[in-house]
């Protein structure tokens, strides 16, 4: 059954940006003006250097921002040095096409804009070194079709890194993640997938998938939360086992507990919506 939303987008953020208890989600979620502050804090933050380090051998080269919304990331990528396309369909000035533009005027950095979908990229194969998509891949209509599309247009030893990526344990739970989406009520494009949806979107398109991080085993996910709060998260939980705060805040600085307790974390965690990231490559 088809329902009726009343606005789109656009809309839908300039209401979220009116509202005074939605401020911290607005600056979280990069919405707040002038644009060109909010890519820069983007580019500061540890979201970034985590994609930095994940495509570290990567770094500079050429680059498709798959779902660039207000450009935040093209930014960050071009700042980087490298040669960038953001492929964003919405012409919205405030989330789309447009915003990007905006931003490119004023920065004068390399970034060309194309109004286009995941499933039908203009480019000849073998074109970019890595194809990046945040928060994008569980608006796909076709998730399959997306995801051979990044892998066609990728050249042989380039990366697919998609970040952010909303997760259901089972079909049933969909419902209880639109539920509690800010947004889904006003303008009605969210959704989730099953993890196994994902890999087996991404591997049937023949891409061999490296990292399949969950909730807490990457910055990546759970940002905006920082990763001193992470470790303080697993400091207190490891006090639990009388082990003194002194000998806990040692542990919890441990970079492989810190990988083995976001890891449990994850694989308990079953929150309808939480992220998800994947890296994969072309061989």
């Amino acid at each position: 059954m088809n329902r009726q939303f009343p606005y789109t987008l656009e809309q839908a953020v300039s209401w979220l940006r009116e509202q005074p208890d939605q401020q911290n989600l607005v600056y979280h979620c990069y919405y707040d003006d002038p644009l060109e502050s909010a890519a820069q804090r983007f580019s500061n933050s540890e979201e970034w250097n985590a994609i930095k380090h994940l495509l570290r051998k990567h770094l500079p080269s050429k680059v498709l921002d798959i779902g660039a919304g207000r450009g935040i990331v093209s930014y960050a990528f071009a700042k980087a040095g490298c040669s960038v396309t953001a492929l964003e369909p919405d012409p919205s000035a405030l989330v789309g096409a447009k915003a990007i533009q905006d931003l490119v005027d004023k920065t004068n950095l390399p970034i060309e804009i194309l109004q286009e979908y995941g499933e039908t990229l203009p480019f000849q194969d073998n074109y970019f070194d890595v194809v990046y998509a945040r928060a994008v891949l569980h608006h796909a209509q076709d998730l399959k079709q997306f995801c051979k599309e990044a892998a066609r247009v990728l050249r042989r030893g380039g990366v697919f890194l998609a970040a952010r990526e909303h997760v259901i344990s089972k079909k049933e739970d969909l419902q209880l993640f639109l539920d509690s989406h800010a947004l889904h009520s006003l303008y009605g494009e969210e959704n989730a997938y099953l993890l196994q949806e994902y890999t087996d979107a991404i591997s049937s398109a023949g891409l061999k998938l490296q990292k399949v991080m969950g909730h807490y085993e990457s910055v990546l996910n759970y940002a905006p939360m920082t990763q001193q709060e992470f470790q303080s998260m697993t400091t207190s939980r490891l006090t639990h086992f009388h082990i003194g705060t002194k000998l806990s805040s040692l542990l919890a600085s441990q970079e492989f507990i810190k990988q083995f307790y976001g890891w449990h974390l994850s694989k308990k965690l079953d929150t309808p919506g939480r992220h998800f990231s994947f890296l994969a490559f072309k061989n």
